[in-house]
This record gives C-alpha cells, structure tokens and sequence, in this order.
C-alpha cells in the first residue's frame, strides 16, 4: 500500500506531505530520525484508524483502569459532588434534562462530535451551558486528553427576545388586581354561607358592578395578551 505522507526537508526543518490533498506540514524537528517516526506514526494512523483507538485505551488503561469504561453518568454524580447549596439543586436538575439520555451511559473514550451535537440539537439553552461544564470538569479531572467538541465549534447561544411589560398591560394588571381585591373583600365568607345554608343575598349594585368590570377586564386581559404571554419562553 502506497505511504498517505511523504517526507522532504526545506532549510534544516522536515515536512511531511499529503499526497491526496497536497497539503503540507512541519514535523518541527531538524532530526533526521525523528521526522522519519513522525512520519511513520501518520502514515499508520492513516491505515489503521480502529486499531489506533485499541492502542490508546491500552496505554489509557494502565494509568486509568475505568477508562475505557467511564460513562458521562459519572462525570455528572462527581461533579454533582463538588456543587452546594442552591447551586447543587440548579446542577442536580439540569442533569435530568432528557437530552443527556443520548449520552448518559456512553464511555468517555467512545464519545464523537456528533454525539455532542446532538444533545445540543435535542436540549435548550441550559443544556448547552451544563454541556460546557460537564467537559471542562472531564477535561480538568484528565478522563479526557482533548475537547471532543473544540471551543471555537460549539453554537453560540441564543436566548429568545426578551421584553418589558408596556404601561398598557402594566394599567390591565393593576385594574384587575383591584377589581378583585375589593369583590374577595366585600364578598361573604365560605363558612358564613355554609350556616345559613342559602345563597347569599348581595344587595350591592355596586359591588356587582364591581365584579362584572372585573370579569370583563380579566377576559379582555386574556384575550388580548395571553397568546402572547404563552410564547415567552419559562427560564429555569
């Protein structure tokens, strides 16, 4: 089989060559039998992409026995285990996020981009940001050698539009909250109509008044804001 790379030197420094795409790249040695393991290494890299991973995990392995089998499940119970407080109770519900389900049993060593990226496709804004977290803390505990999916690659977050109340929902609210205040004030108490055993007798225009504007205004409020308001997204 035809070697993938191939080797010249320019200057006192070695390259190696692509003979598929051209492109070339330094070994950054100036030794002779140096650049030619290099090489080596990549043109064996090349030919045996599945025996290269059985290779790490048996290096991988003899420092770290748990390696090879490690799950994502622990890296979130151990990193649940440093958290405190309200911080551990936001951390202990963003790990129930079902799109963690994707990859909650599958071994660090085994873990590819498109693993990652589709937890991201599947989960929300917070699953993007305890995603982060979950791989800084492998990363920082050394059960991975690199970042499955680089900085620079990960999708930038998007949070909805977010907007304030206008002063007319703002006077609706108030108008409403008010009406109700004076109708639950003014109205008979539940134990009081259970003793008389009949329908309590209002006698108050006004106060009935008071509570049609009331409902009319709550129906108005609902009509006219609520699609609206069920579009807002709910922050956890």
């Amino acid at each position: 089989m035809k070697s993938r790379f191939t080797l010249f030197r320019r200057g006192q420094v070695f390259y190696c060559q692509d003979s598929t795409t051209g492109q070339q790249s330094s070994l950054l040695t100036k030794d002779e039998a140096e650049a030619q393991a290099l090489l080596h290494s990549k043109n064996e890299a090349f030919r045996h992409p599945v025996l290269n991973l059985q290779i790490a995990r048996t290096y991988l392995t003899a420092s770290d026995p748990e390696t090879a089998t490690r799950p994502w499940q622990t890296v979130m119970d151990e990193m649940g285990k440093t958290k405190h407080g309200p911080t551990k109770i936001r951390h202990d519900r963003g790990m129930r996020d079902k799109a963690f389900d994707l990859i909650r049993d599958l071994p660090l060593l085994e873990t590819q981009v498109q693993h990652f990226l589709k937890v991201l496709s599947e989960g929300t804004v917070s699953t993007n940001m305890f995603l982060v977290r979950l791989q800084n803390f492998a990363l920082g505990m050394n059960w991975l050698a690199w970042p499955i999916l680089p900085k620079k690659r990960w999708p930038k977050i998007s949070f909805h539009e977010k907007r304030a109340i206008t002063w007319e929902e703002h006077t609706i609210t108030l108008n409403i909250s008010h009406a109700v205040s004076i109708a639950s004030t003014a109205a008979p108490r539940r134990s009081d109509m259970c003793r008389r055993r009949r329908a309590p007798s209002w006698g108050n225009a006004a106060l009935a008044g008071t509570l049609l504007s009331a409902e009319r205004l709550r129906e108005s409020f609902l009509h006219r804001y609520a699609p609206a308001l069920r579009q807002q997204p709910i922050k956890t």
